[in-house]
Protein backbone atom coordinates (compact mmCIF):
# COMPACT_ATOMS: atom_id res chain seq x y z
CA UNK A 1 0.00 0.00 0.00
CA UNK A 2 1.24 3.36 -0.69
CA UNK A 3 0.83 6.08 1.51
CA UNK A 4 -0.90 9.24 -0.29
CA UNK A 5 -0.23 12.28 0.78
CA UNK A 6 -3.13 14.81 0.79
CA UNK A 7 -3.49 18.27 -0.73
CA UNK A 8 -5.33 19.65 1.62
CA UNK A 9 -4.31 21.51 4.81
CA UNK A 10 -5.20 19.88 8.08
CA UNK A 11 -7.75 20.97 9.48
CA UNK A 12 -7.11 23.53 12.12
CA UNK A 13 -9.01 26.53 13.58
CA UNK A 14 -10.23 28.81 11.02
CA UNK A 15 -8.72 32.31 11.37
CA UNK A 16 -11.84 34.86 12.37
CA UNK A 17 -12.73 37.67 9.27
CA UNK A 18 -12.13 40.76 10.39
CA UNK A 19 -15.65 41.69 10.38
CA UNK A 20 -15.93 39.19 13.07
CA UNK A 21 -12.98 40.59 14.92
CA UNK A 22 -14.54 44.17 15.03
CA UNK A 23 -18.36 42.42 15.85
CA UNK A 24 -16.08 40.65 18.70
CA UNK A 25 -14.30 44.10 20.09
CA UNK A 26 -17.44 46.43 19.68
CA UNK A 27 -19.63 43.42 22.16
CA UNK A 28 -16.62 43.48 24.53
CA UNK A 29 -16.84 47.25 24.65
CA UNK A 30 -20.38 47.53 24.91
CA UNK A 31 -20.32 44.86 27.82
CA UNK A 32 -17.26 47.01 29.82
CA UNK A 33 -19.16 49.86 29.42
CA UNK A 34 -22.24 48.67 30.54
CA UNK A 35 -20.29 46.81 33.44
CA UNK A 36 -18.41 50.11 34.06
CA UNK A 37 -22.02 52.50 34.40
CA UNK A 38 -23.40 49.34 36.65
CA UNK A 39 -20.24 49.71 38.96
CA UNK A 40 -20.81 53.42 39.13
CA UNK A 41 -24.71 53.48 39.52
CA UNK A 42 -24.02 51.00 43.11
CA UNK A 43 -21.02 52.99 43.97
CA UNK A 44 -23.18 55.70 43.86
CA UNK A 45 -26.36 54.38 45.42
CA UNK A 46 -24.15 53.43 48.57
CA UNK A 47 -22.60 56.56 48.68
CA UNK A 48 -25.69 58.39 48.51
CA UNK A 49 -27.33 56.61 51.36
CA UNK A 50 -24.40 57.15 53.53
CA UNK A 51 -25.02 60.87 52.47
CA UNK A 52 -28.28 60.74 53.20
CA UNK A 53 -28.11 58.81 56.30
CA UNK A 54 -25.22 61.49 57.15
CA UNK A 55 -27.92 64.26 56.43
CA UNK A 56 -30.28 63.00 58.59
CA UNK A 57 -28.15 62.43 61.88
CA UNK A 58 -26.94 66.45 61.71
CA UNK A 59 -30.14 67.11 60.64
CA UNK A 60 -31.42 65.19 64.33
CA UNK A 61 -28.45 66.42 66.03
CA UNK A 62 -29.84 70.18 65.10
CA UNK A 63 -33.10 69.49 66.12
CA UNK A 64 -31.64 68.39 69.32
CA UNK A 65 -29.30 71.50 69.46
CA UNK A 66 -32.41 73.73 69.58
CA UNK A 67 -34.02 71.67 72.14
CA UNK A 68 -31.02 72.15 74.49
CA UNK A 69 -30.97 75.84 73.90
CA UNK A 70 -34.52 76.82 74.89
CA UNK A 71 -33.69 74.52 78.04
CA UNK A 72 -30.35 77.08 78.39
CA UNK A 73 -32.58 79.90 78.36
CA UNK A 74 -34.96 79.26 80.49
CA UNK A 75 -32.03 78.26 82.99
CA UNK A 76 -29.81 81.31 82.14
CA UNK A 77 -33.45 83.30 82.58
CA UNK A 78 -34.30 81.60 86.68
CA UNK A 79 -30.40 81.93 87.11
CA UNK A 80 -31.15 85.49 86.65
CA UNK A 81 -34.15 85.69 88.71
CA UNK A 82 -32.18 83.49 91.58
CA UNK A 83 -29.87 86.77 91.54
CA UNK A 84 -32.64 88.94 92.61
CA UNK A 85 -34.86 90.33 89.52
CA UNK A 86 -38.41 89.88 89.17
CA UNK A 87 -39.07 86.74 86.85
CA UNK A 88 -40.74 88.52 84.25
CA UNK A 89 -37.70 90.87 83.59
CA UNK A 90 -35.22 88.29 83.92
CA UNK A 91 -37.05 86.56 81.14
CA UNK A 92 -36.92 90.35 79.26
CA UNK A 93 -33.46 90.41 79.46
CA UNK A 94 -33.06 86.68 77.94
CA UNK A 95 -35.72 87.81 75.34
CA UNK A 96 -33.73 90.99 74.48
CA UNK A 97 -30.49 89.33 74.63
CA UNK A 98 -31.98 86.57 72.13
CA UNK A 99 -33.31 89.63 69.68
CA UNK A 100 -29.69 91.11 69.59
CA UNK A 101 -28.18 88.00 68.55
CA UNK A 102 -30.88 86.92 66.09
CA UNK A 103 -30.11 90.81 64.93
CA UNK A 104 -26.04 90.06 65.03
CA UNK A 105 -26.47 87.25 62.70
CA UNK A 106 -28.97 88.41 60.37
CA UNK A 107 -26.41 91.14 59.67
CA UNK A 108 -23.53 89.04 59.14
CA UNK A 109 -26.35 86.92 57.01
CA UNK A 110 -27.05 90.62 54.65
CA UNK A 111 -23.58 91.69 54.52
CA UNK A 112 -22.75 88.05 53.10
CA UNK A 113 -25.34 88.46 50.33
CA UNK A 114 -24.22 91.77 49.70
CA UNK A 115 -20.78 90.50 48.47
CA UNK A 116 -22.41 87.84 45.87
CA UNK A 117 -21.70 89.12 42.81
CA UNK A 118 -23.73 88.25 39.68
CA UNK A 119 -21.83 85.51 37.01
CA UNK A 120 -20.49 88.24 34.57
CA UNK A 121 -18.65 85.82 32.91
CA UNK A 122 -21.47 83.10 32.02
CA UNK A 123 -23.43 86.35 31.32
CA UNK A 124 -21.34 87.70 28.76
CA UNK A 125 -20.94 84.03 27.22
CA UNK A 126 -24.49 83.39 27.11
CA UNK A 127 -24.83 86.51 24.94
CA UNK A 128 -23.30 84.96 22.68
CA UNK A 129 -25.39 81.80 22.50
CA UNK A 130 -27.48 83.15 19.46
CA UNK A 131 -24.48 83.25 17.27
CA UNK A 132 -23.42 79.62 18.40
CA UNK A 133 -27.30 78.65 17.64
CA UNK A 134 -26.72 78.46 13.87
CA UNK A 135 -28.22 76.14 12.08
CA UNK A 136 -24.95 75.03 10.46
CA UNK A 137 -24.51 71.47 9.49
CA UNK A 138 -21.51 69.20 11.41
CA UNK A 139 -18.67 69.67 9.72
CA UNK A 140 -19.74 72.83 7.72
CA UNK A 141 -19.32 75.59 10.34
CA UNK A 142 -18.04 78.78 9.00
CA UNK A 143 -17.62 80.96 12.10
CA UNK A 144 -15.73 80.97 15.41
CA UNK A 145 -16.70 79.95 18.65
CA UNK A 146 -15.79 82.45 21.34
CA UNK A 147 -13.05 81.18 22.84
CA UNK A 148 -11.93 80.95 27.07
CA UNK A 149 -8.42 81.96 27.40
CA UNK A 150 -7.08 82.56 31.50
CA UNK A 151 -11.04 83.12 32.53
CA UNK A 152 -11.84 85.74 30.29
CA UNK A 153 -13.92 85.28 26.83
CA UNK A 154 -11.95 85.99 23.84
CA UNK A 155 -14.56 87.62 20.83
CA UNK A 156 -14.27 87.10 17.51
CA UNK A 157 -15.98 89.09 15.35
CA UNK A 158 -19.37 86.49 15.35
CA UNK A 159 -20.50 87.14 11.61
CA UNK A 160 -16.90 86.78 10.00
CA UNK A 161 -16.42 83.01 8.27
CA UNK A 162 -13.46 80.95 8.97
CA UNK A 163 -10.44 81.05 6.95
Amino acid sequence: MAHSVSTTSPAGPAEPSVGTLAKSAMADMSTLIRSEIELAKTEITVSAKRGGIGAAAFAAAGVMLVFAAIFFFIALAEFITWLGLERWISYLIVFAFLVLLAGIVAFIGYRQIKKIKKPEKTIETLSDLPDLARREAPGQRQHDLPVVRNGQVVRQDPHARLR
